[in-house]
């Protein structure tokens, strides 16, 4: 099952509903890469809200995603993480330094048109 990349201006939206696998995450990885060439986004707002439990796997891709976007130019919110799922990033050292986090889909994209200096 595929993960929606949504198109909105300059930016990409993604809301992830259900609790990923290994190869729904590494498909989303793929998908969400090849869409910020083809787009050439500046922006990408990823909404994890929906999900409760992130595994080591997981943690380590969503990681990726966030580091291989912004090496190809976009910016990156994260928003929605549950405690659990922020827990989970930090006792693992997923290295989120850089990255802006919202409460919900709406501030995320607030705080991403802050960064784009829109």
């Amino acid at each position: 099952m595929r993960i929606p990349i949504l198109k909105l201006y300059d930016c990409l939206l993604v809301s992830i509903q259900w609790e990923l696998d290994d190869q729904t995450a590494l498909q989303f990885q793929e998908d969400l890469l090849h869409k910020i060439h083809e787009t050439n986004a500046n922006g990408v707002v990823i909404d994890i809200t929906s999900i409760d439990f992130i595994d080591s796997f997981i943690a380590k891709v969503l990681g990726d995603v966030i580091n291989m976007s912004k090496l190809m130019g976009a910016k990156v919110v994260i928003t929605g993480i549950q405690p659990a799922v922020a827990i989970t990033l930090i006792e693992l050292g997923i290295n989120l330094d850089d990255v802006h986090t919202a409460l919900d889909l709406e501030k995320g994209l607030e705080k991403l048109q802050q960064e784009l200096g829109d």
